[in-house]
């Protein structure tokens, strides 16, 4: 079983920035290789929706809200996912979730997520 446990979420006034944090279970690349990681997020009222991915090679995809605001990033020295966010909006406000695909092939925001984290509550204030 696969665990992830993220941290970091908090409140914040906007255009305030916050940090969140994956806890991956040992280093993804020595165990599986090829990998996808990313970050999704549910705001109220809405369906959850992907933020950004990272592969095992660190290529990036972001979500048209957050291109260069948002910045996903991954140690794996110290088996973390990261999620960098910056100029924080009000509609930023959700649940953040971590999720992993521990197989090759083609990361994008689907249903090709085997893992996910209880999330971490992120709350944006105007």
């Amino acid at each position: 079983q696969v665990r992830l446990v993220e941290s970091g979420g908090g409140s914040v006034s906007a255009g305030g920035s916050l940090r969140l944090s994956c806890a991956v279970p040992g280093n993804l690349v020595r165990t599986y290789g090829a990998y996808c990681m990313a970050w999704y997020r549910q705001r109220p009222g809405l369906e959850r929706e992907g933020v950004a991915t990272i592969d095992s090679a660190g290529h990036t995809s972001y979500a048209d809200s957050v291109k260069g605001r948002f910045t996903i990033s991954q140690d794996n020295a110290k088996n973390a996912l990261y999620l960098q966010m910056n100029w924080l909006k009000p509609e930023d406000t959700a649940m953040y979730y971590c999720a992993a695909k521990l197989s090759g092939g083609r990361c994008y925001f689907g249903p090709i997520y085997n893992y996910w984290g209880q999330g971490t509550q992120v709350t944006v204030s105007s």
